[in-house]
């Protein structure tokens, strides 16, 4: 797809992905179960495998999967699956533990295989107290976010592909054409998103938001997002770190602030109020939304965050 037709996308309208051919079925085969950790990767299963899966989500649309705790129901669901689909780089490691008590014993898919992580130096500026990867001999941690660049959502997409068609060996050539199809339709995304963040004067790209969960997001678009020190969806930051927020967004005009749907509100609510600031919305990190909801699937989900992000940078003068 063309860059000018990229482009010509109206971010009012919801996007809907085209309709991808269905080959046809293997001849009376049951959809495949497939548990996948968390709402990301469940929507991205669904994508690939459409109804030759049959997928079950743990940690679901508005659930903070970071220490998430599973239902019996999960454990249940996943001794009778034919895949396990996890993040990795310590974002899901309770599904580990859950998949050794559940006894399961099938293949695992970890979307973030292959990639080389983000590190997070001294974990300044990063609110991830809580159970990532934290390395060997002391390295930094992985930032396990990786889905926040559509690159990386792409090799996502690829590894899910791969495990379905060798999962399902009687609809390989579906999985992988489905997964081919959802790879382009990702690229071409990833092209919308370059050209709506290049409508943004450098100077103007800095965000505050309440849990850090986009530094893939920032190193892949070149927006600079900036958290409360320390905040994570169960800590609060200091009076003191909060004081240095607010004179940042002050002394850089920031304007574009923003809510995330993991975390608690009132802090980033009582700094803004205190630099003059009005939140710009909600945007979806961690999680997807219920179906009815702005970012019900990942490909909206990034519409959703682009299409609040921009207009919030130019900060009304775009």
């Amino acid at each position: 797809m063309q860059r000018r037709a990229l482009l010509a996308f109206s971010l009012a309208a919801p996007w809907v992905a085209p309709r991808l051919a269905r080959p046809a079925r293997a001849q009376g085969a049951a959809p495949l179960p497939v548990v996948a950790s968390f709402s990301i990767l469940g929507d991205m299963v669904r994508q690939i495998g459409g109804d030759a899966v049959a997928a079950h989500v743990i940690a679901g649309p508005d659930v903070d999967a970071h220490s998430f705790q599973p239902r019996p129901s999960d454990a249940q669901a996943l001794r009778g699956a034919g895949l396990l689909v996890r993040n990795g780089l310590g974002f899901d490691a309770w599904v580990d533990r859950l998949a050794r008590s559940a006894g399961y014993a099938g293949p695992v898919a970890t979307a973030t295989e292959g990639l080389t992580p983000r590190r997070l130096e001294g974990g300044h500026g990063h609110g991830h107290s809580h159970g990532h990867s934290h390395g060997h001999g002391g390295q930094a941690a992985a930032d396990p976010h990786a889905w926040q660049d559509l690159r990386h959502g792409r090799h996502y997409a690829g590894v899910i592909a791969a495990a379905l068609a060798a999962a399902d060996p009687a609809r390989a050539d579906l999985h992988r054409a489905r997964g081919e199809a959802y790879q382009a339709r990702l690229a071409a995304l990833d092209a919308w998103v370059r050209g709506e963040i290049g409508r943004v004067p450098e100077a103007r790209r800095r965000v505050v938001t309440s849990h850090d969960a986009f530094g893939y997001f920032a190193e892949a678009y070149g927006v600079r997002f900036l958290a409360p020190q320390g905040v994570s969806t169960d800590a609060e930051p200091s009076a003191a770190q909060v004081a240095r927020l607010i004179r940042t967004l002050k002394a850089e005009n920031i304007t574009a602030v923003f809510l995330e749907n993991m975390a608690n509100p009132a802090t980033l609510r009582r700094l803004a109020a205190e630099a003059g600031i009005t939140v710009q919305g909600r945007l979806y990190a961690d999680a997807l939304s219920p179906p009815g909801g702005p970012a019900p699937s990942y490909e909206a989900m990034f519409r959703h965050n682009v299409g609040l992000l921009v207009p919030a940078m130019l900060g009304g003068a775009g």
